[in-house]
């Protein structure tokens, strides 16, 4: 089976193991929530890994530094979701911070890669 490059990049394994992990702590908010801040950071989450595999098929280096920019976006929209989950109690403290460090580390890497692409 065909491996494509994106599926090689660091950055990606990380935004889909943040995916992972948002899908699974959002399937204990309140039902209620199930077209709220639910669908919301679970769309979040997954335009991370999207945007940066999209962008690996990119030819120019703007649309690839583009899509990069998106998945920075994308991964700070998913903090603000985590922080908003916690204050209506859906998730504990120790979860955010935990998703945090993720979030962190992926914010990071996404900048470097954006400044490697000549």
């Amino acid at each position: 089976m065909k491996e494509y490059s994106f599926e090689r990049l660091e950055v990606w394994k990380l935004a889909r193991r943040l995916t992972n992990h948002i899908y699974s702590i959002s399937r204990n908010f309140p039902d209620e929530e199930k077209f709220g801040i639910t669908s919301q950071i679970r769309r979040a989450s997954v335009s991370i890994g999207s945007n940066i595999a999209e962008g690996t098929s990119r030819k120019s280096r703007i649309e690839k530094q583009r899509f990069l920019e998106i998945s920075y976006g994308s991964t700070l929209e998913v903090l603000n979701l985590l922080l908003i989950a916690h204050d209506q109690q859906f998730i504990k403290e120790a979860d955010v911070l935990q998703l945090r460090s993720i979030v962190e580390e992926l914010t990071n890497k996404l900048y470097k890669l954006k400044e490697t692409i000549q």
